[in-house]
């Protein structure tokens, strides 16, 4: 077992706290370009804490000696623990994470998935539409939540991280 998946998670995990202090920055920023560094942080926060989760799925595929590479989502991992006949409680904790409406990786999976629902905008009759015309919805548009949104992703950040370590002490029993 190589430990590419978990060098992986590990490193996601660095870039979520990296983007996370480079939104607060922004936050306190007095620039013309504030708001767009704001939106721009808020969205690679969520991919960031979003990519680890799925390196992290792949890590635990790892360590079960499944084929990582072919695991995108839990669903699939649920998959291939069924498969063989395995219970983990891993996948077990994840899964009920997942489910959980009030959970943070519910809420980060969310709020991920929001980004690229494309806003509705209206087209002349006969003009064909691009994709440079899609426009990603903006989560925060005004602004007035900046404080919040930062307070709630480090609270994910944090929460994602205990539970990334508390499920390798378990992996490493295994």
């Amino acid at each position: 077992m190589s430990g590419v998946y978990l060098t992986r998670t590990n490193q996601k995990l660095n870039f979520t706290r990296i983007h996370l202090d480079a939104l607060k920055v922004a936050q306190e920023s007095t620039g013309w370009s504030k708001h767009a560094l704001i939106d721009s942080y808020n969205e690679s926060v969520l991919f960031h804490m979003v990519s680890a989760y799925s390196s992290l799925l792949r890590e635990i595929a790892e360590q079960y000696r499944f084929d990582a590479n072919r695991i995108t989502k839990l669903s699939q991992l649920t998959e291939q623990m069924e498969a063989q006949g395995l219970e983990a409680p891993e996948v077990a904790e994840l899964q009920q994470l997942h489910d959980d409406t009030n959970s943070w990786l519910h809420h980060l999976l969310a709020a991920y998935k929001a980004c690229w629902r494309a806003e509705e905008h209206n087209q002349s009759a006969g003009q064909a539409e691009s994709v440079s015309e899609i426009h990603v919805m903006q989560i925060n548009p005004d602004h007035a939540e900046d404080a919040d949104i930062l307070r709630e992703y480090q609270s994910w950040f944090n929460q994602f991280k205990m539970l990334v370590e508390r499920l390798r002490a378990g992996m490493q029993e295994w």
